[in-house]
């Protein structure tokens, strides 16, 4: 993710910042900027854009999402043009009734929930992935459900995520994480899971990638009932790790494919945002190491390379950091060849789904960050 300012004072902002520390000027996420603003609240609750020449834009174009000035749970805006209270990201929330916003842990629970969502579709804008365009396709969707001892499945149906707001609960999360023997569990990672099931559909079930799929990841027409019953009742093979990204994506290839694609996003933001931070790893290591597979896109720069030289360094850090700190590996990964392989062939959908959302977006459409497949600056 990028490095933010505040553009009336130039302070550093976060991604989920409303105020600026330094001069208070009231934050923004402009999603078709993919960058933060700073306004000025006027008596009649108008928002006046800070930092623009009002002689070729108009600062009075930008409205906040409804869940940012009623329920400060959004630090989003829209385009008063656009005619709607909530923002690209909260438009995607469609059923949220299980959330009591008179209930401060409720509300809590949803900001955690929405604040994920948010940086998921930063992501999702930032790779030119279709998001917002609803004709001729399956709308995506999202659902908050469970709650005062209410049991919810998170997963995906035709185009509807579902979350269950449990895991909105720090506790809650690692008590399953460890019932499960999960490495790695957070709400954004559940995002990134979730959404990979929508982008097979919407990118590989019915397209020219199905037969390259089914050879990387497997016929995915088994059974997936008596798939997932046989995982749970066996857990995974004893060689899993030398295939698969988790022992998790064993279960059925739809699974491989979802776990595949969440690394795939956990990859390539987390170089973006080393990037950013001007912060780079060289390693010895990846020297004359495979670049087998053609680049897609405009760096030149296979991805393969980028995963050996770049991220295998940048995770081998971070797990030692974390340890230093005490928090343990924040990448508890090993990545085999085989899901190098896998990683890649993701990473060639998402380019080719870039190149066609690009060439049909609408006026408005966020833009696609054009280096994101390769991270500016990262080490070479």
């Amino acid at each position: 993710m990028k490095t933010f300012h505040c553009t009336n004072c130039g302070f550093v902002a976060f991604f989920e910042n409303s105020n600026c520390g330094n001069c208070g000027a009231a934050l923004g996420f402009v999603p078709e900027e993919l960058a933060i603003a700073a306004f000025e609240i006027q008596e009649d609750g108008a928002w006046r854009r800070l930092g623009v020449d009002a002689a070729l834009v108009n600062p009075f174009d930008w409205q906040p999402c409804a869940n940012y000035s009623q329920h400060q749970v959004c630090n989003w805006m829209s385009r008063v043009e656009e005619g709607k209270a909530l923002c690209r990201c909260c438009r995607h929330t469609e059923d949220s009734e299980a959330i009591a916003v008179d209930d401060p842990d409720s509300k809590a629970a949803w900001f955690k929930l929405e604040a994920a969502k948010r940086r998921l579709f930063y992501s999702l804008y930032r790779l030119g992935l279709p998001v917002d365009d609803e004709n001729g396709s399956v709308p995506l969707l999202f659902h908050f459900r469970g709650g005062n001892g209410e049991k919810a499945t998170t997963g995906h149906l035709h185009g509807t995520i579902t979350l269950d707001i449990a895991e909105a609960d720090d506790g809650t999360r690692e008590t399953r994480r460890v019932e499960l023997g999960e490495p790695y569990r957070t709400l954004l990672g559940h995002f990134r899971h979730e959404i990979g099931h929508y982008y097979w559909d919407r990118l590989i079930a019915k397209g020219p990638r199905l037969q390259d799929f089914r050879t990387l990841f497997g016929d995915e027409t088994q059974d997936y009932a008596a798939a997932a019953a046989a995982h749970y009742a066996n857990g995974a093979p004893a060689d899993w790790a030398e295939r698969h990204i988790s022992a998790y994506a064993t279960m059925h290839p739809w699974e491989d494919w979802a776990e595949t694609w969440a690394h795939y996003l956990h990859i390539t933001d987390a170089l973006d945002t080393a990037a950013h931070w001007g912060f780079a790893l060289h390693s010895d290591q990846a020297a004359g190491g495979p670049a087998d597979v053609p680049a897609v896109g405009g760096s030149g720069r296979p991805f393969r390379q980028v995963l050996l030289e770049q991220w295998l360094p940048l995770s081998q850090f971070l797990n030692s950091m974390g340890r230093s700190l005490g928090q343990g590996d924040a990448y508890p990964f090993v990545i085999a060849t085989v899901v190098l392989d896998k990683l890649c062939f993701v990473h060639q959908v998402v380019e080719e789904a870039k190149a066609a959302t690009a060439a049909a977006a609408p006026a408005g459409t966020p833009p696609a960050d054009p280096a994101a497949e390769i991270p500016p600056g990262g080490a070479a």
